[in-house]
């Protein structure tokens, strides 16, 4: 008899060959350490260098204990998580990491521990994040903070994806079907039982990070036009406030136009408020263009991503 999956440990990867055989070793030894109903599940993101190799081996090495999952092309590391979860069996609890080994996997058994306990989410609250910029760490901070004062789904600050996902939280998900997605807000939104614990965050393994700024910022969009309404509302009492100001300003000109005349004329100021109002309309229309974009991209009901080959433990 197969011996049913409990947990399964779930990594996307894009272009991690360096740092895929050191977490590799790593993952083994927790998964063991956890006993045989735990399964390694790795999703390559379209990589181009030697990713897929690697975990076609990992997989050939331990058929029982690691499953690999190779996508037709880069969806984006949203969305390759989203194929993992996908292929968690049913009524499997899942610990998603990063392919890079920033998320420690040793951690892994105290996370099981509180999940035994009865928390049905278990996420990690960093308290430091070697080897990253100053910059990057205040943006990071500042995102988190903006976000919740916009959304009305808290999400909490200083996580990642490194979190365990019992599997009533994981049913809520597969219910989740949109196409631009911003998974930490996913894994907020579903609610349940939650704890937090807090954990250094360990520098790469190797290798380069593939987001940079400009795909923070992205992500970043993603997250506040995903779970927040407020831009739109910013628009409007934006406009409603410029329209005001115009109003009083033209009342402004009238009143003293009628008293002392107006000999100079206004071609400078002039100039300066239609600038000012076109730029405030370019924005707004900018905000509507986010939302509507999303729209269209639902409309259109594409799959999720596209899976080119599967190797499931025990298939």
């Amino acid at each position: 008899m197969p011996t049913s999956v409990d947990l399964v440990l779930l990594v996307a990867a894009h272009n991690e060959e360096a740092a895929l055989p050191l977490l590799h070793l790593r993952l083994l030894s927790v998964a063991e350490g956890l006993g045989p109903g735990v399964r390694v599940l790795y999703v390559d993101d379209g990589s181009r260098d030697g990713t897929w190799a690697l975990l076609e081996g990992f997989s050939r090495d331990e058929p029982g204990r690691v499953g690999v999952l190779r996508l037709s092309r880069n969806f984006g590391k949203e969305l390759a998580l989203t194929a993992g979860l996908d292929h968690v069996p049913p009524g499997a609890a899942v610990v998603v990491l990063d392919a890079d080994g920033q998320d420690p996997p040793e951690l892994v058994p105290a996370m099981v521990a509180r999940w035994r306990a009865g928390a049905e989410v278990v996420f990690g609250r960093r308290i430091s994040r070697v080897g990253e910029s100053w910059v990057k760490r205040a943006s990071a901070a500042a995102f988190y903070r903006v976000i919740n004062a916009l959304s009305d789904t808290p999400i909490p600050r200083d996580t990642g994806d490194f979190r365990l996902l019992g599997p009533r939280a994981m049913a809520a998900l597969r219910g989740l079907r949109e196409r631009q997605r911003f998974m930490k807000g996913l894994f907020a939104w579903v609610g349940f039982r939650s704890e937090a614990f807090d954990y250094e965050r360990a520098p790469r393994l190797a290798g380069n990070s593939k987001f940079n700024y400009w795909r923070l910022w992205n992500l970043a969009l993603e997250g506040i036009t995903g779970f927040s309404t407020v831009p739109l509302r910013v628009a409007t009492y934006v406009g409603l406030a410029s329209a005001l100001l115009a109003f009083l300003a033209g009342l402004a000109i009238i009143v003293r136009t009628l008293l002392w005349g107006d000999p100079v004329a206004g071609w400078p100021s002039m100039m300066a408020v239609i600038s000012f109002l076109g730029g405030l309309q370019l924005m707004a229309l900018g905000v509507i263009g986010e939302y509507l974009g999303r729209l269209y991209l639902e409309a259109k009901q594409r799959p999720l991503y596209v899976v080119d080959e599967a190797h499931l433990p025990g298939a």
